[in-house]
């Protein structure tokens, strides 16, 4: 199988049975890799009686057909199962070296269930798995696991994917980190980790994955890599990293101030990459061959810290404007707080945000809290609320079920900024109408890499061949519906191959990568049609256990106008962009299912049994 290395680890946690299973090549061509192929798998396993903590809940870590090759920026690999923190589909991306090192040791992806007994490692070493005794590695954190697991091993060139103390405490959005400060973040995946007993993922291996045409294939990536010194997106991120964004997110509206409900706020400008390169920056950081070098690492004297993993800018705004702080280095802080113990910044950010708001409006006292007064820009109260969150302490044990629960728990659920249980990143709608779908129609609930419309609208690698363009980004029409609906497609075949968002050499050269890594002969009009089809698969999942069109919604607090700011009083018109983009999808609009023949033109037939 070119492009695939062939075969699938599955392990039974509760039995310790380890098998290899052929990796369909038919499946493969249909569902590509990542979390498509995930998804396939994962239907005929789950159901709506599925208990996203129980150990008959697959967690799945699959690649794509151009991880681990010489493809630019295709690093990545995504860890999937049902998601404790908001009971539905859930997938979760990373970076590092953790993917390209799953394909070395032999294997496209892993399929891991049931429960051990004891604390357990698996390790993949030179094509060999086994499990090993994690008693010891127990109550680290996240990097002392992953430099305890190699020494263990004696492979002091291993690359572990592992969860801190988050995961071993059933925290709902606990992480699986890896690559030092690198995380699969997102709906609770390290939870999925800790309640199986599973410590660490460490991998090593030496093998080769094997490209249709070898030549074809280098040429592509040499026009890729020739055309990165003039991309100015790309040199804009190597020079700030994400956080260079602040100052233009701050401009649009985009970047959430006060728990979304402010428009403006002048100390937000104090947490750019600009000033974040200038006086905390020591080096940058890079996933596997990725000539873009986006991540950071920094130092923060002030709290004794000589090497701080990040933070990007998702987790400058959730720790920091969101919660109206602008203290950049008790903000870099925070994010390490977060990498240590393994927990996604995001939701950490928006449940803490929310506990702000609810106690400034009295739905919260110091009764509820334990004494203590919850209010934004106290920096030392977050990185103290971190804490308690991922221990469990107190008020914390509330936190941890994540935005939602708290928010039901006092009788607010209204207050809750989450679409599907899932807290809304760091990109407002209201200042890009577009991104109301990817919202509203995301698989695993409010996530902005499903459909990044921002980029869309600001120039930022259209797809013209697509019909993906750049426009007015306050535009409400169904038109501006149907252009996100075939950006989610597209970003879905991202996720499926599996290969980072900032890498967008044009779908012609995309197009011709694939084709020479796994000898097949897809053309440009078949590209969306694979998108949607596993668009439509994760729909058709989540539909089956439970979702409905009504859950197509967004939270309250981000419908209503700002007075001040980048987004002008804008409101998106949810209605009728959901009208375009069920229609481009081929949904009904009266459930939100892809409709029978919509189906059947996507080869997904088998799902009406």
């Amino acid at each position: 199988m070119n492009g695939y290395v062939g075969k699938l680890l599955y392990v039974d946690l509760g039995s310790g049975e380890i098998r290899d299973e052929p990796l369909d090549p038919e499946m493969a061509r249909t569902y590509v890799g990542g979390s498509g192929l995930a998804a396939r798998l994962a239907y005929d396993i789950v159901g709506d009686l599925t208990d996203p903590l129980g150990p008959e809940n697959p967690l799945m870590v699959m690649t794509g057909p151009l991880v681990g090759t010489a493809m630019p920026s295709a690093g990545r690999c995504s860890f999937c199962a049902l998601a404790p923190l908001t009971g539905i589909w859930g997938e979760s991306n990373t970076g590092g070296f953790i993917g390209p090192e799953l394909r070395f040791t032999g294997y496209d992806g892993l399929v891991i269930t049931g429960r051990s007994e004891r604390p357990v490692m698996l390790a993949v070493v030179d094509g060999e798995a086994s499990l090993v005794d994690g008693t010891g590695l127990w109550g680290l954190d996240a990097y002392e696991t992953q430099d305890c697991a190699r020494r263990i091993l004696d492979e002091p060139r291993a690359r572990v994917a592992c969860i801190g103390k988050a995961g071993e405490n059933g925290v709902k959005m606990a992480a699986v980190m890896n690559d030092h400060g690198r995380a699969a973040g997102r709906t609770g995946m390290g939870a999925v980790m800790g309640t199986k007993n599973l410590k660490a993922i460490a991998l090593r291996g030496g093998e080769d994955v094997p490209l249709a045409d070898p030549e074809g294939f280098a040429l592509v990536v040499r026009e890729i890599l020739g055309d990165l010194e003039e991309d100015m997106v790309a040199t804009a991120l190597r020079m700030a990293g994400t956080a260079g964004y602040v100052d233009m997110a701050l401009m649009y509206g985009d970047m959430p101030i006060g728990y979304f409900q402010r428009g403006e706020w002048e100390p937000a400008s104090q947490l750019s990459g600009v000033r974040m390169a200038e006086e905390y920056q020591k080096r940058i950081r890079a996933c596997y061959r990725c000539p873009i070098a986006c991540g950071r690492e920094t130092h923060a004297p002030e709290y004794d810290l000589e090497r701080v993993d990040g933070p990007e800018y998702e987790s400058v705004a959730a720790l920091g404007s969101l919660l109206m702080v602008d203290d950049l280095e008790g903000v870099i802080y925070a994010g390490h707080l977060c990498n240590v113990y393994g927990i996604d910044t995001i939701s950490t950010g928006c449940t803490i945000a929310l506990a702000c708001e609810m106690f400034d409006r009295g739905v919260l006292t110091l009764e509820d809290t334990g004494g203590l007064a919850i209010h934004y820009g106290d920096v030392e109260m977050i990185h103290r609320l971190i804490e308690m969150l991922v221990h469990r302490q107190g008020f914390g044990d509330i936190l941890a079920e994540g935005s939602v629960a708290l928010a039901e728990r006092f009788g607010v659920p209204e207050l809750a900024a989450t679409v599907n249980r899932l807290e809304v990143p760091m990109h407002d709608p209201r200042a890009f109408s577009g991104m109301a779908v990817t919202y509203a129609l995301s698989p695993r609930g409010a996530c902005h890499m499903q459909g990044d419309m921002y980029g869309v609208d600001t120039g930022q690698g259209p797809a013209v061949e697509l019909d993906i363009v750049p426009g007015n980004r306050f535009e409400d029409s169904e038109e501006k519906g149907r252009i996100a609906a075939r950006q989610h497609a597209w970003r879905s075949l991202y996720n499926a191959w599996t290969l980072c968002q900032f890498q967008n050499p044009g779908v012609e050269r995309l197009l011709r990568a694939v084709n020479t890594a796994t000898g097949w002969d897809l053309r440009i009009d078949d590209l969306l049609v694979l998108g949607k089809r596993l668009v439509a698969l994760k729909r058709v999942l989540n539909f089956k256990l439970g979702l409905r069109i009504e859950d197509d919604r967004l939270p309250g607090l981000l419908l209503h106008p700002l007075d001040e700011g980048g987004t002008e009083g804008h409101v998106p018109d949810v209605d009728a962009l959901l009208a375009g983009a069920y229609d481009e999808l081929g949904w009904d609009p009266r459930s939100g299912k892809p409709t029978r023949s919509t189906l059947d033109a996507l080869d997904l037939g088998f799902v009406l049994e």
